[in-house]
């Protein structure tokens, strides 16, 4: 028997809502997790990149609001500015969609902060955004922790690294001591695992991974020189015809030595990542989402998270050696259901690279050829 919204005991009119945005039967995260959540529970969850995460623990964080009380009640950590903009625009949503009384804002550290400051004289309900932010508000009395009753910390093995642990910390020190902890994630491994049981005796840890990469989702590879990648990308965006691709690449020379060319050829294109002004960033992907561009180059930490509906192709102009980052670059496509392509740009010290991700995670990955404008095997 298919488990409904109405099971987890989640409000009518929130199920109304959901059922207008499309969304009429829960995920499996969204199973495990929304009672645990609901019950109160400090826990962990766990599953592949596109499994609705962020509606497992908005739900029940929006379900716990009350709204007769003008007071800041929830505080969700994001580890990327557009990570925190893009759950907060999903709490919009879902209340636009609901017609919930619930407020939200998002503080993160490059805006202006006496405009922050000036939007939580309202007392939202729920604060999305970046932990040092956060925490510097709650220094200056601004942000009421003492009313808060639920922390959530998104793409926890990011925010448990050493740089950002000691300003977790004290936001949990700075609630009170029931405060319930929750922290999600698509890869965790045992260290984030043994820092995060630190933070609350009774984690319950909740995971509905298996470790492969979505089925939905179709891995590629391509062999060319490492001085011709930049001319490889432009002839595999024209040979794709694709309407929205996303581009990982972590050197900025290269971004922006691509950026000219790919403009060159008439291509709709734009970049995220550290080096943007936030402004600049928040453009970039306006325009991606909107269809104004169709390619959008972008750095791990930058595009950590993201979910932007109707990218069809990611493309690796690096590689990430780490298999969870080619895990979560992989799963910006195949999301709800959807599929996708993943191509990888390589050349010959970086197959071999390929080779250990095609064998840790058991997919194949084919190589494919660029031949007079189309791809071929």
């Amino acid at each position: 028997m298919q488990m409904k919204f109405e099971d987890l005991k989640i409000k009518e009119e929130i199920i109304k809502g959901l059922s207008s945005m499309g969304i009429t039967e829960p995920t499996d995260i969204q199973k495990e997790i929304i009672p645990l959540a609901i019950n109160g529970e400090n826990l962990i969850g766990q599953s592949e990149t596109g499994t609705g995460k962020t509606l497992a623990y908005l739900l029940p964080a929006i379900e716990k609001i009350d709204t007769t009380k003008k007071e800041m009640q929830c505080i969700i950590l994001a580890p990327t500015h557009e990570l925190a903009i893009q759950i907060n625009n999903t709490i919009n949503e879902v209340k636009k969609a609901a017609s919930l009384d619930i407020t939200s804002t998002s503080l993160i550290g490059s805006a202006n902060i006496k405009r922050q400051i000036d939007a939580l004289k309202t007392k939202p309900h729920i604060i999305v955004g970046s932990a040092g932010r956060i925490l510097e508000l709650i220094g200056k009395k601004k942000v009421s922790a003492h009313t808060i009753k639920t922390i959530i910390i998104d793409e926890v093995d990011k925010l448990l690294d050493k740089n950002n642990l000691p300003v977790i910390k004290n936001i949990i020190k700075s609630t009170q001591k029931q405060t319930q902890v929750m922290m999600f994630s698509a890869t965790l491994n045992n260290k984030t695992l043994d820092i995060a049981k630190t933070l609350k005796d009774d984690i319950k840890v909740v995971s509905v991974k298996n470790n492969k990469v979505n089925e939905n989702i179709i891995h590629n590879y391509i062999k060319t020189d490492s001085r011709k990648k930049i001319d490889t990308l432009r002839k595999l965006i024209h040979a794709s015809k694709a309407e929205k691709v996303l581009v990982f690449n972590n050197d900025v020379y290269t971004t922006n030595t691509a950026i000219e060319n790919l403009t060159a050829s008439k291509i709709k294109v734009a970049a995220i990542g550290g080096n943007n002004k936030m402004e600049e960033r928040k453009k970039a992907l306006e325009d991606f989402r909107k269809g104004n561009i169709n390619v959008l180059i972008a750095s791990d930490v930058a595009a950590r998270g993201l979910d932007i509906k109707g990218i069809t192709h990611v493309i690796n102009l690096d590689i990430p050696e780490d298999p969870n980052d080619y895990l979560h670059r992989s799963g910006r496509v195949g999301r709800a259901g959807e599929t996708g392509d993943v191509f990888s740009l390589v050349d010959e010290r970086e197959e071999k690279i390929i080779k250990s991700h095609e064998k840790n995670f058991k997919i194949n990955i084919l190589e494919k050829h660029l031949y007079k404008g189309n791809i071929e095997e």
